[in-house]
């Protein structure tokens, strides 16, 4: 399983970088080979100061070695190896009518002292952060995510979109960091779903990432925008390093492993603004979408 779900984030990466590269038609990736010393490595790609996309990674890693004693007391275990691999990514458009996406598709292994597999999960989702909001690109978006859904389980969309709209709120502000689309982890083996029924439930969304996003690239990538909407752009952008600082597990999960830093913070954006006790004007766009994160939102049924 390891071995055919690391061949097709390679696949994707591939996919994925090659359409990001034609969308933004000035920019290309660049790509660091990486390894990790305890075992493992991975290949990074990054895309700066485009037409399109001001900042941006599309990374792959695969990584194993002894579980290090903090992962040991996260997962409630004692001495285990682990094997992980996946595909995170993070796009920061240059205009603020854009929106940011992020993405990530993972794999695990945990193994006794004997070499034995004794646990195996899936993880991943994706979700998308506007600056400005246009209702039509968030429907886009989840409808994609929900015909993706639906063609595994009927319960799959409902089940996590709520964990999507829970794993991604920014306590400290008491909002929502987007949007919010799919958020799923430790899907094992169970009687309705076989590791491989997982493996092609979580494929399928990966495969689906461009059709939801990319359009949404296209409609809104050449509307002008002025200044001060840069500006909230960029304020807005602070709250997206706030909750991948404060509040994520895959930003955690490769600090506490030794991960490579550049390639887990490559998620944040290359300019931002924190403005003390900033508010928007009351009635503005900027409101709007501050009353929107307030509560999650329905947009499609």
């Amino acid at each position: 399983m390891k071995d055919e779900f690391y061949k097709y984030i390679q696949q994707l990466q591939d996919t994925i970088t090659s359409k990001l590269e034609a969308v933004d038609g000035q920019a290309s990736f660049q790509e660091d080979l990486w390894k990790r010393a305890e075992g493992g490595g991975g290949r990074t790609r990054v895309i700066e100061n485009g037409k399109v996309f001001e900042k941006g990674g599309v990374n792959i890693s695969a990584v194993h070695g002894p579980l290090p004693k903090s992962m040991q007391a996260y997962f409630g275990v004692q001495e285990a190896d682990f094997f992980a691999c996946g595909l995170s990514l993070v796009l920061h458009p240059k205009s603020p009518m854009v929106p940011t996406v992020h993405a990530n598709w993972r794999y695990f292994e945990m193994y006794d002292t004997d070499g034995k597999l004794v646990d195996q999960w899936f993880g991943g989702g994706q979700d998308l952060t506007p600056y400005y909001l246009f209702d039509e690109d968030a429907e886009h978006f989840h409808s994609i995510c929900k015909h993706t859904c639906d063609a595994h389980h009927p319960d799959f969309y409902a089940a996590y979109k709520e964990k999507c709209d829970a794993y991604f709120w920014n306590s400290h502000r008491n909002e929502a960091r987007g949007v919010g689309g799919l958020f799923f982890d430790y899907c094992k083996q169970t009687d309705e779903m076989s590791m491989q029924d997982w493996y092609n439930f979580v494929a399928e969304v990966g495969d689906s990432f461009l059709e939801a996003y990319v359009p949404i690239v296209e409609k809104r990538k050449d509307l002008p925008f002025d200044q001060a909407q840069r500006d909230w752009q960029e304020i807005r952008r602070g709250r997206y390093v706030e909750f991948n600082l404060v509040h994520d597990k895959g930003t955690l999960f490769g600090l506490r492993t030794n991960g490579r830093i550049e390639s887990i913070l490559m998620s944040l954006p290359p300019h931002v603004q924190w403005r003390y006790d900033y508010h928007p004007e009351a009635g503005s766009e900027e409101d709007r979408l501050l009353r929107v994160l307030q509560k999650p939102k329905e947009w499609v049924v």
